[in-house]
């Protein structure tokens, strides 16, 4: 007998009960973007792989361990996307959106795939839902992503929420940084992780998300880039939170706040969920001023946000979902299968006319079906018999015999009454 066939390790199926929850994501989202004038896009599910070496950094965990890359028929190095942003700046530029009003806002709902550790809420595959704007260099656009983003936290029920926010300065700006930060860290050498002491030259301000206690004790004393921000960078950050304390958005600015991909600047942040425990991002983002003259385009700003959708169905707890509407269940005596056809036709006019409307299709008694429709909400059921069609409404419990062709009719006036 031949083993039983799983779903990879790492992914999951999409259950109707999850995907009626993740549709109110959906719609959520598309109400608070779409009012904000964020328009949707969609980027293929893989990428040149040279796409995310160059746009999220060669030297990121996500480059360096977690891409799902291939080489197709025609020997071309295929990535499958690990995040939204580099697709979309790629296709900023592909599509001339510089020529378009400025910024560009845009959001995404998609499947990213990263080879890490499964844990609740992050599988290898996941979802994610984000919003770019690209074009402007405005505070303001940092500070409305931010608001947008709380929003949809707050819309969905997400529990227990709370923002960090922090500025990288401009790439000038964490360069001199940087060098100062690795001269400190290679004084601390001794006390530090070995894979702190391996990133010192290539991304050491990781080296503020390690785990390990020792490098935790060493980067408590460490110099701080929110202290060396040029008074451009700092004016910036300023207003933005000037703007955030005028929408009453609470939020703890947080100097050691690292984003792990290489093309943020100045602004960073992220929101956390004390009901997913240890692993409580939500979701984050921030200012990318670089990234789409990094990919071959003219320079433009850009920031933007994503969001785990698994995360957020996490945090939210148990919610309730709306079950489908049923208007008319539609059945029929099973000794005779010869009012099938009528049934069918029924069901068929019915949606036609806007009606939710359900077939019986396994066979059941004429009790068992009154009981099925009873199970799925329906608000009348109409049973074809020898008479015509027998028509129930099930809120009242009164029944009336009409023709076949006025169910639909019967159905869609006692709807208004």
């Amino acid at each position: 007998m031949s083993a039983k066939l799983q779903a990879p390790r790492g992914t999951y199926d999409v259950l109707p009960e999850e995907a009626a929850r993740r549709v109110a994501v959906e719609e959520a989202a598309r109400r608070i973007l779409g009012a904000a004038g964020y328009r949707r896009i969609e980027t293929p599910a893989f990428e040149a792989t040279e796409l995310f070496a160059r746009g999220v950094g060669s030297s990121t965990d996500i480059v360096q361990k977690e891409m799902y890359t291939f080489e197709d028929g025609g020997g071309r190095s295929l990535t499958l996307r690990p995040e939204g942003t580099a697709p979309v700046a790629r296709a900023y530029i592909e599509h001339g959106m510089q020529k378009l009003p400025q910024p560009v806002k845009l959001w995404y709902l998609s499947s990213f795939f990263r080879y890490e550790r499964a844990q609740a809420g992050r599988q290898r595959q996941f979802w994610q839902v984000g919003t770019e704007a690209i074009g402007s260099a405005d505070p303001a656009v940092d500070a409305e992503s931010i608001v947008l983003l709380a929003e949809l936290l707050e819309t969905l029920g997400v529990r227990d929420v709370r923002l960090r926010l922090g500025s990288l300065g401009t790439a000038q700006t964490r360069a001199a940084y940087r060098q100062e930060l690795q001269a400190y860290l290679r004084a601390h050498e001794d006390r530090l992780s070995e894979e702190v002491r391996g990133r010192i030259d290539s991304n050491p301000l990781r080296a503020f998300d390690a785990d390990h206690p020792g490098t935790r004790e060493v980067m408590a004393g460490a110099p701080r880039l929110l202290d060396r921000l040029s008074g451009e960078d700092a004016e910036h950050f300023a207003t933005v939170r000037a703007l955030l304390d005028g929408a009453d958005l609470t939020y703890e600015v947080d100097p050691t706040l690292v984003r792990g991909l290489d093309y943020y600047a100045r602004t960073v942040f992220e929101f956390t969920s004390d009901a997913l425990g240890a692993q409580s991002g939500v979701g984050g983002g921030g200012r990318y001023d670089g990234l789409i003259e990094q990919l071959g385009g003219p320079a433009t700003p850009g920031v933007g946000w994503a969001a785990g959708i698994e995360r957020i169905l996490l945090a939210a707890g148990e919610q309730a979902v709306a079950a489908p509407v049923v208007d008319l269940f539609v059945g029929h005596d099973p000794a005779r299968p010869e009012h099938r056809a009528a049934g069918f036709q029924i069901a068929h006019e019915a949606r036609r006319a806007g009606l939710g409307a359900q077939l019986e299709l396994a066979g059941r008694s004429v009790k068992g079906q009154l009981k099925q429709a009873d199970r799925i909400g329906a608000r009348f059921v109409a049973i074809l018999g020898e008479e015509g069609a027998t028509v129930k409404d099930m809120e009242s419990g009164s029944q009336e015999v009409v023709e076949p062709g006025a169910v639909v009719h019967h159905v869609l006036r006692g709807r208004t009454l």
